[in-house]
């Protein structure tokens, strides 16, 4: 899960597997893969880094595992 905020402020944890696409608009809008939005403070660019090293890190935990 990622780490994001609101508009308003408050954060909150999204599941990185639900997401559909991620545009700018004025600000980022998320939208999931069940056609409900979100906005976000996050560029796009931010939120798919962070889906990166969210990834990433489950990946490197999982070659950690089978050493």
């Amino acid at each position: 899960m990622i780490l994001l905020q609101s508009l308003i402020g408050k954060s909150f944890y999204l599941n990185s597997d639900l997401i559909y696409k991620v545009e700018r608009e004025y600000d980022t809008l998320i939208t999931l893969i069940d056609q409900k939005t979100i906005w976000v403070r996050e560029t796009p660019e931010e939120v798919k880094q962070k889906v990166v090293d969210y990834k990433r890190e489950i990946y490197n935990q999982l070659l950690e595992v089978h050493k």
